[in-house]
């Protein structure tokens, strides 16, 4: 019984490695508009969070998804498309990506971190191009449930700050797929079914309305949000995209924390809010995605 579980504890961590060394491209034969490949450019050297350095990601011109799978002994079935934030610039890609995936693989829950097109395209909108990256993420993710030993039923997306725009773009406009079709994969639904709003941006407009390109209706996927007062910038995206949740008949949820501020990811930053992924796990649970 011990050497199977080791045995098992070994597959688990070099499937992880493997995943971790082989991201799938979205596009094999390039990405939609893309006509240059950019030199990625990653720089640890900015601002520190917690005290430690923040890996960020720049000039992506060729998206693409990395699966971190949850230990086989402990197998939710469920999975999360994560979506880091930067402002539609850069990635904050530990912070808020492999940190995320291994902390949640630790819940038993399945990871597929997406490295989507930054930064922002001239002449398009500053989503535009991520939409069809990370569409394209849950129609892979979605089509490969069989052989990844996920459940596709529960496949859900979470994002901070911009990844959370994004990830609210794609829970509300999953009716029209924005790039052309590749192959069989994209012929399954595109509907995230659930959505995870870390510190979101860029979702309000004026007099408590949402921004236009969020169609909030009674089909958008249960959603919850996490955000605190302090978060001067960007409260009102949570505030505002809670309010036409609840108009439309959405099942929400929205943890309101006094301090914490913008772009902590899973760090231990001192404040209250850090308990986030557990309010996550409760809330998986509420909505039936967790047993």
């Amino acid at each position: 019984m011990k050497q199977t579980l080791l045995l098992l504890i070994f597959i688990t961590a070099a499937m992880t490695l493997l995943s971790q060394e082989k991201p799938i491209l979205l596009f094999t034969d390039g990405a939609p508009g893309e006509t240059v490949k950019m030199k990625q450019v990653d720089d640890a050297s900015g601002n520190k969070v917690a005290g430690c350095p923040v890996l960020r990601v720049g000039n992506v011109s060729e998206p693409s998804i990395t699966f971190y799978p949850a230990p086989a002994d402990n197998n939710s079935g469920v999975t999360i498309i994560v979506n880091p934030g930067g402002g539609y610039n850069i990635l904050a890609y530990n912070l808020e990506g492999t940190e995320i995936c291994n902390r949640f693989n630790n819940y038993g829950i399945n990871c597929v971190l997406v490295k989507y097109r930054v930064p922002r395209r001239e002449g398009l909108e500053m989503y535009e191009a991520p939409l069809q990256d990370v569409q394209r993420a849950i129609a892979f993710t979605r089509s490969h449930a069989k052989d990844w030993n996920i459940n596709p039923d529960k496949i859900g997306v979470l994002g901070f700050s911009a990844g959370a725009h994004l990830s609210a773009v794609a829970s509300t406009n999953y009716s029209n797929r924005t790039y052309p079709r590749v192959d069989s994969y994209d012929d399954v639904s595109l509907r995230p079914d659930f959505t995870v709003l870390v510190y979101p941006a860029y979702l309000s407009a004026d007099n408590f309305t949402i921004s236009p390109e969020l169609k909030v209706d009674e089909n958008t996927p249960p959603t919850i949000l996490i955000q605190t007062q302090d978060d001067k910038s960007f409260i009102d995206s949570s505030i505002f995209y809670y309010y036409a949740l609840k108009e439309a008949g959405v099942p929400a949820a929205m943890h309101l924390y006094p301090s914490g501020g913008h772009g902590y990811g899973v760090r231990n930053t001192g404040h209250t809010v850090n308990e986030w992924p557990h309010r996550v796990l409760s809330w998986l649970r509420d909505i039936k995605m967790v047993e």
